[in-house]
């Protein structure tokens, strides 16, 4: 479990709003309002099911970028794991006409900003393990 990609929770909520939730392909899940409230300008603030998962996938990011700071074969299999999300990912929204949109490819692009961001600072924490000399 703790070897899992975090961003695979805001693919998964994408595809179970996509297929599951919402399954007429009429109905436009991310514009959904999860949280509607009056502001000091007069102005209504609206929060949308795509704007809530593209707000999760940023705080996660945050902790993947966290533990691709540790050593060891963990973050080996994180990454593997990471880059084989960013995959899917790609695949579905080349070929999958419900991932086709702005939101999944934000989250995609989310994706790879963390395998970018996990691999530099994995390479950077190890490069100052590495001890050259006697």
């Amino acid at each position: 479990m703790r070897y899992l990609p975090l961003l695979l929770i805001p693919f998964l909520l994408y595809n179970a709003f996509a297929f599951l939730v919402f399954e007429d392909s009429a109905v436009d899940f991310r514009e959904a309002t999860m949280f509607s409230a009056p502001m000091v300008s007069g102005a209504t603030f609206t929060l949308t099911v795509g704007a809530t998962i593209i707000l999760m996938a940023l705080a996660l990011l945050v902790v993947e970028v966290i533990k691709a700071t540790r050593i060891g074969s963990a973050s080996i299999v994180d990454h593997v794991l990471a880059t084989a999300l960013f995959v899917v990912m790609l695949i579905e929204f080349l070929l999958v006409p419900e991932a086709a949109t702005s939101t999944f490819l934000v989250l995609m692009g989310i994706a790879l900003v963390d395998l970018v961001c996990g691999f530099a600072v994995s390479l950077r924490a190890a490069s100052r393990d590495v001890m050259i000399g006697p």
